[in-house]
């Protein structure tokens, strides 16, 4: 994957935190970390409050490009336990663009 752009803003509070080339497809990245998992896996943090403004960010996005490209969502999450080497997990397909629907088939890698 190539990325393309860090932290890239629209409006006053809209923020992705990665948008990524891999081969044809655009994908958005969601970069989510705790130092804790004893409350879920930080990828459940990504809370459906948060996916709508994802989505907001690849639709503005994908409006300066003509919208005519494949595209996905993932979630990378970061565990930052006390003392020990940060824990990285990457999620691919975490969720789509229609509201309420999260992959159940993507395996963390």
């Amino acid at each position: 994957m190539k990325v393309l752009r860090r932290n890239f803003r629209w409006g006053r509070s809209g923020e992705l935190d990665l948008v990524c080339r891999d081969g044809d497809t655009l994908v958005f990245v969601e970069v989510k970390s705790l130092s804790t998992e004893r409350f879920g896996a930080p990828s459940q943090h990504v809370d459906v409050r948060k996916r709508r403004m994802l989505r907001c960010g690849a639709v503005k996005w994908m409006s300066l490009l003509g919208w005519r490209v494949s595209f996905r969502f993932d979630v990378v999450e970061v565990t930052l336990a006390g003392g020990k080497r940060p824990q990285v997990t990457y999620c691919p397909h975490a969720f789509s663009l229609r509201e309420g629907d999260v992959s159940r088939s993507s395996e963390p890698r």
